[in-house]
């Protein structure tokens, strides 16, 4: 009897021996899987893409299943704009785990920055239903209501970000992009100078800047626009609207000479942009050139010829000219295109 028990208790003994070699061995092959997927993810936070990519192969090779790994490796290929690469990932990660909320969750960004707009719908609204309390989700819900105009929408999805990351510079400036999408310029400055000054000054938000120029310049706040522009310019120097829009801001502050400089770098860049002839001939009128406004006015209605604006602005320059006919036929001109201003002038100055 007692060497039946001992018998019993060997068999036991090596049985659980060979359970833990067994378990011994699993976590031996995780482990390493794992430990490559951790140093990707390393390589990933310090920026390093192509390195991590590299290793998450090697990871993806001894787990052929291995969804983190494929969706992280889509992520680093998103940061390098390798989007078919991505795409090629992520729906290999979808095929093995089709509810996996990080595998929707990048579907629906790619699809996004490759403008597939309903299937990014589709993906960002089925990962919200997994996790509501992903900031980065509902900022690109809104940044997707944004694109189809539906502002109060997309002002809503926004709040929500906010408030489930409010340290976030890029949801911020999404909201104030809708705020003066809305026409609600005063809120955006507001909200947009908060936004800037939690930036480091070794790296300004030009973007920013930007938008707070254009919604001051819609308040006739137009000597903070042009400081906004100014900062703007300097990193940027060679953008044709932000010349367009600081020689608009010239213009509105007296600097007629300044304005020009402007509109001339603007054309050098763009020479078939009708808008930045027009500025260009109010400036010129402002200074008392009057030929050369004209010409200004002529080569911008040329360029489109039912440009009301560059007729009522031409009017103006042929009214100082003592053209008093001409100016009228440019009113009228202006009036059959649809501007609200012209009927007004008309009254007042062409009557009899």
């Amino acid at each position: 009897m007692r060497l039946k028990l001992c018998f019993i208790f060997w068999i036991l003994l090596n049985l659980i021996h060979f359970e833990l070699l067994c378990q011994s061995d699993t976590t031996k092959v995780i482990s390493e899987e794992m430990t490559l997927y951790s140093s990707a993810c390393k390589l990933i936070d310090s920026t390093r893409y192509k390195e991590a990519i590299s290793v998450l192969k090697k990871a993806i090779k001894l787990k052929p299943d291995y969804t983190d790994a494929f969706n992280k490796m889509a992520f680093a290929k998103l940061k390098l704009m390798d989007y078919k690469g991505a795409e090629k990932d992520l729906n290999t990660a979808f095929r093995i785990s089709p509810d996996n909320f990080d595998t929707k969750k990048s579907l629906g960004i790619l699809y996004y920055e490759t403008k597939r707009f309903p299937e990014s719908k589709a993906m960002i609204d089925s990962a919200i239903l997994i996790n509501l309390f992903d900031w980065e989700l509902f900022y690109y819900q809104a940044k997707l209501m944004f694109e189809g105009k539906a502002y109060k929408l997309a002002f809503d999805a926004c709040t929500k970000s906010i408030d489930l990351n409010p340290k976030s510079f890029e949801v911020a400036y999404l909201k104030c992009e809708i705020r003066y999408a809305m026409k609600e310029y005063a809120y955006c400055i507001k909200e947009i100078s908060e936004a800037i000054s939690t930036m480091p000054a070794t790296n300004p938000p030009y973007k920013a800047y930007k938008l707070r120029a254009k919604a001051r310049f819609e308040v006739k706040d137009y000597k903070n626009a042009l400081k906004d522009w100014n900062v703007y310019l300097e990193a940027f120097p060679d953008e044709e609207e932000a010349l367009v829009l600081r020689g608009a801001s010239k213009i509105e502050t007296g600097d007629y000479t300044g304005a020009i400089v402007d509109f001339d770098a603007a054309i050098r860049i763009n020479p078939d942009n009708p808008v930045s002839y027009n500025y260009r001939g109010v400036a010129k009128g402002e200074n008392r050139q009057f030929v050369e406004a004209l010409k200004d006015f002529d080569y911008s209605i040329k360029l489109k010829y039912n440009y009301a604006g560059a007729f009522v602005n031409r009017a103006a320059v042929k009214f100082a000219s003592k053209d008093k006919r001409g100016a009228c036929d440019d009113l009228n001109r202006a009036d059959s295109l649809g501007d609200d201003m012209a009927i007004q002038l008309i009254e007042t100055y062409c009557k009899y």
